[in-house]
């Protein structure tokens, strides 16, 4: 089905180096830096081994940042990663990535992250929730009608930026410029308000859980633990590629790509490090291990109800708002944009390449993109989702950066806007690190890593419909 001109508008290239930097922190700052010190602490019972886990998943996403970095500034196009692969490896591989974005990865955080801000606005506001009767129905095992209150809230949410995300892409734009201002005060406030409180107590960085066993932390032990760590680490990391979806409307994007994915991951890993570090310096590890077992409670919130009071657990809320608010908006912006490119190339459902003509938005990829999320916040299956949403991507993480290597045996003369720091090993060793995940995952959590593939599998039989409807046209 194309669109005439007369009906169609066209993607406008009118974001900035700054706006780039906004949407790589926006789409990654979500729930896992508040969330992810309570399973961290978990798995490692060290405050010092905590901090090693999210510096190395810090130093492995820069690493993956810089690679992909020099891919994107060569192959800039909208849909990002998915237009890199139809020129690095083929088609159905392009077809692969798309789909496992549409049926978990992008639409599962878009969930996910909506659903924490539902949680967060109970907390201050508390919202109806649904009787135990309408919670206990069941279809297909799911539990559709299961916290119904924060479900809908959460839709809500999801509906609104959707339509607000349709009206232009300048919207979008100058509201995550607002949010990530607000969000780093915030944050800034409650790293100098912990380091300076009498609260907190340098021995608690030093002091490992009662349950710490030196003699059993060594070895291949030791790795197993850091890497279940570091993929919870890696949920809070994930998401910084998906600026390269909008290079169709970046200016200048062969210099403003691969800046923007630079310094944006920087800046989340500085922040990262020291909202933990205070965590760690206000409570003692056990704390954040007890908040784990019993499921009850964030561990952000708990350090700074500890430290500033009933006020603390306001400011701490609001600001959970905020970021999700800002990484639910972010993300449905962002995201739509590779569903549009699968549409234009005949990879996706038809009439999803449409382009409104006031807007100049994938305004029915955007609309699509909101139903599917919706149904997985009422199916309520999205933090499982998540598990499996990080071993995903990083089957697609690595062969981007695979790309690096790939691109340079063919098109060495090609003109490289940006070159990859320490090539070859960066990309190696990111790549290194993907494979050694990979497997770590399928040994340690094959329930997710298989469901996860079989996710990705459910996309088969529309590549084939559509590569057929594609012949007969």
């Amino acid at each position: 089905m194309q669109h005439s001109p007369k009906n169609q508008g066209q993607l406008v290239r009118s974001i900035g180096l700054t706006s780039a930097i906004v949407f790589v922190i926006s789409s990654v700052i979500g729930t896992g830096v508040f969330k992810k010190i309570a399973p961290m602490s978990f798995e490692l019972q060290s405050p010092s081994l905590v901090l090693i886990a999210w510096t190395v998943a810090g130093l492995i996403s820069l690493a993956g940042t810089l690679s992909i970095a020099e891919v994107a500034s060569m192959l800039v196009d909208s849909g990002g990663d998915f237009a890199y692969y139809r020129k690095i490896y083929n088609r159905f591989f392009a077809f692969l990535f798309g789909w496992t974005n549409f049926a978990v990865i992008r639409t599962a955080s878009i969930a996910s992250v909506a659903y924490v801000f539902a949680q967060s606005l109970n907390s201050l506001i508390p919202i109806p929730n649904s009787s135990q009767e309408l919670s206990d129905i069941s279809i297909l095992g799911l539990h559709f009608f299961d916290n119904l209150g924060i479900k809908l809230v959460a839709i809500a949410l999801i509906i609104a930026l959707t339509v607000f995300n349709a009206r232009g892409l300048n919207l979008g734009e100058k509201l995550s410029n607002a949010l990530v201002l607000i969000m780093f005060v915030a944050m800034l406030l409650i790293i100098i308000l912990g380091l300076s409180s009498s609260v907190g107590d340098w021995s608690h960085l030093q002091q490992n859980s009662v349950r710490y066993q030196s003699e059993t932390m060594t070895g291949s032990n030791l790795f197993k633990a850091l890497a279940l760590a570091c993929l919870s680490a890696f949920w809070a990391y994930e998401g910084w590629n998906s600026v390269g979806y909008i290079g169709g409307e970046i200016k200048n994007p062969q210099r403003n790509l691969p800046l923007a994915l630079t310094i944006g991951t920087i800046l989340i890993m500085a922040l990262y490090l020291l909202m933990n570090f205070v965590y760690l310096y206000i409570l003692p590890i056990d704390e954040f291990i007890k908040i784990y077992e019993e499921k009850n409670g964030i561990g952000a919130v708990a350090v700074v109800n500890h430290f500033l009071g009933s006020w603390g657990g306001k400011l701490i809320s609001c600001l959970i708002l905020i970021t999700t608010f800002n990484c639910t908006s972010s993300t449905i912006l962002l995201a739509s944009r590779l569903f549009y490119a699968m549409a234009k190339d005949k990879m996706f459902f038809k009439g999803l390449d449409y382009i409104h003509p006031q807007f100049n938005t994938p305004s029915k990829a955007l609309y699509v993109q909101a139903i599917w999320s919706s149904l997985l916040v009422l199916s309520g299956t999205f933090d499982q989702l998540t598990d499996m949403l990080v071993f995903a991507a990083f089957i697609f993480y690595g062969a981007t950066t695979l790309g690096v290597f790939i691109l340079r045996k063919k098109m060495p003369d090609a003109h490289r806007p940006y070159k990859v720091i320490a090539y070859p090993f960066v990309p190696a060793i990111f790549i290194l690190f993907c494979i050694a995940l990979l497997f770590n995952t399928l040994i340690e959590r094959p329930s997710e890593a298989l469901i996860g593939l079989g996710l990705m599998a459910t996309g088969l039989p529309f590549y084939w419909y559509w590569q057929r409807s594609n012949k007969d046209e």
